[in-house]
């Protein structure tokens, strides 16, 4: 059924002949919103008491019209609805008066868009609650998820499903209530991002450092921007030797996202060394492109590092947040990456003087070490001639002392084999045996005599101590305890005394020569990112390494608390004048 918008018009009326659930007619509503309560029915008067029939004169003769009195108005005829007609008559009534409104109210029984797309949930708030529909037209524009317990300020109009009985509200539009949809929809996704370990502490993947010199910078931008003349003309004033490869890309609008993810991903499959992805200021809404998932997931997916340097420095993107390094402006990404040339030239001819001359110093400590080295060389066939006897000494001295010991190993087996023939096992058996049948007599008598002798003593001293009261010996053992107890808690206290003097001698020389004293002179510990080994030479170092310089801060009580630099080495040299 084509339903009416609010044209100020009444509803049309019923068809005729057809009235309303109690006969009448059917009336348009009233232009205002609150119902006016019927009023209740009067209480039936007391019926009079009854007539005995023959006190009862004859209606039919008796009554009369009386003169002049109007005709008695005739009885009103009943009509019948059925339920499709009185539903039909409320669902217009109810599209026709409430064609398009607001309503504030929290979402409640919300569990995601159905396999359509469409969204049903509940907007309720102290007093009611009603069934909320959105269809897939309309939720694909939402900026934000719902969830339950939003307050939200829905716009839409009432609608009846005829076959249920039930109205519902088909939302046309939906607004967070107390923030803008867009400000939702970053909070949102910035949330969702850093639990999956995009951006955050706990990204998955650290920010990559971004390359001293890079052969070719790939920038994502709009060609006909002015963040892209600004980009080109500090970089080429900076370096003009540096090559360019341009992605166009909207970079604003419908569809922009999807071009603005797409040129990422063919800078990232080319020779670039990173990829600058660039606009000018903006309105929040013009910067959004920056703000969707796809661009998001296209830069962390990149394999090159990613610059964001998008509006000026007090806008913030989502952009900002998972690229490996933020630029405040499209000017100060052009200023990180392009070194200026001139200093560049001139470096590189000062480190070619000084490396030309540490050569020539190193070759003339070598000749003179070759000299050295010559004039106190031996002729080797001297010292071999010499190492030769040496040899045969030990060869003949290792004979005699093998002989030696040959001769004495044999005199000793030839001693034992005798010894071995003397001792017979059997006769050896029999008197083992017979040695062991006495010792097991005598074992005998002796636990009979001791059993005996200390039943004996028992008894005697069971009779002692019955004679003996114990309870002087009890009260002197008890004046000894107590004795001993004081002594014990004297000296206790004097060891632990002792021992905290100590304590604290070994606190202030431990805290002498710990490092982090050391470091608050001035010195720091240098380490290296990709195994943490410190670094004690130039040797457990390589050019362009990544190393931490820690430095002692006023409360820092370990070394992984002290305050670090993070560096990359840029050249190694020998040791000068240390």
């Amino acid at each position: 059924m084509k339903k009416r918008r609010a044209t100020g018009e009444a509803p049309p009326a019923p068809p005729a002949g057809q009235g309303d659930l109690f006969g009448g007619a059917l009336l348009p509503l009233a232009p205002s919103v609150e119902a006016v309560a019927p009023k209740p029915p009067e209480p039936p008067a007391r019926p009079p008491a009854p007539v005995p029939p023959a006190a009862l004169p004859d209606v039919s003769t008796s009554l009369s019209p009386l003169p002049g009195a109007p005709a008695r108005p005739a009885a009103p005829t009943r009509t019948v609805l059925t339920v499709g007609e009185l539903t039909q008559q409320i669902k217009t009534t109810l599209e026709s008066r409430f064609p398009r409104v607001l309503v504030r109210g929290e979402v409640s029984g919300f569990r995601g868009a159905n396999a359509r797309g469409h969204l049903y949930f509940t907007l309720k708030d102290a007093e009611a609650s009603i069934d909320v529909k959105m269809w897939a037209s309309q939720a694909a524009r939402l900026r934000f998820h719902l969830r339950d317990g939003l307050a939200v300020v829905v716009e839409g109009s009432v609608d009846l499903y005829a076959p249920s009985g039930r109205y519902s509200l088909i939302a046309f539009k939906l607004e967070p209530e107390g923030e803008g949809a867009l400000a939702l929809a970053f909070e949102q996704l910035k949330a969702r991002l850093a639990a999956e370990g995009l951006i955050g502490d706990n990204r998955v993947r650290p920010p990559r450092p971004l390359p001293f010199l890079p052969r070719r910078i790939g920038v994502v931008t709009s060609r006909t921007g002015a963040a892209l003349q600004d980009f080109l003309r500090v970089l080429h004033s900076r370096h003009p030797r540096l090559s360019v490869l341009l992605c166009d890309a909207r970079v604003q609008g419908e569809g922009s996202a999807e071009e603005v993810a797409r040129g990422i991903e063919r800078l990232s499959r080319t020779d670039v060394d990173v990829i600058v992805v660039t606009r000018g200021g903006g309105s929040k809404e013009d910067l959004w492109t920056f703000n969707e998932e796809r661009v998001a997931r296209a830069i962390f997916a990149s394999p090159v590092p990613v610059v964001s340097a998008i509006g000026h420095e007090i806008d913030f993107t989502i952009a900002d947040f998972v690229a490996d390094w933020r630029a405040p402006t499209p000017s100060a990404a052009a200023e990180r990456l392009a070194p200026v040339l001139q200093e560049l030239e001139y470096g590189l001819a000062t480190w070619s003087v000084r490396l030309r001359k540490a050569a020539e110093r190193r070759v003339l400590e070598l000749r003179g070490a070759l000299v050295e080295a010559r004039s106190g060389l031996v002729d080797p066939r001297r010292r071999l001639s010499t190492e030769r006897l040496r040899l045969a000494d030990a060869e003949e001295a290792m004979t005699r002392r093998m002989q030696l010991v040959l001769r004495r190993h044999r005199e000793d087996l030839r001693a034992h084999t005798e010894h071995l023939q003397r001792q017979r096992p059997q006769s050896r058996l029999a008197e083992q045996r017979a040695r062991l049948v006495q010792l097991s007599a005598r074992l005998k008598d002796a636990l009979r005599a001791d059993v005996a002798a200390r039943r004996a003593q028992s008894a005697q001293a069971r009779l002692r101590l019955e004679r003996v009261s114990p309870a002087a010996r009890v009260a002197e053992l008890r004046a000894r305890l107590a004795d001993h107890k004081a002594r014990l808690v004297a000296l206790e206290k004097d060891a632990l005394a002792h021992a905290q003097r100590h304590f604290q001698g070994l606190e202030g020389r431990l805290d002498a020569l710990s490092p982090l004293k050391v470091m608050s002179r001035g010195y720091a510990v240098t380490v290296r990112r990709r195994d943490g080994g410190v670094v004690r030479s130039i040797a457990d170092v390589q050019p362009g390494e990544l190393l931490g310089i820690k430095f002692s801060s006023g409360g820092a009580r370990t070394l992984q608390g002290c305050e670090e630099i993070e560096a990359t080495v840029t050249a190694v040299k020998g040791p000068v004048d240390c």
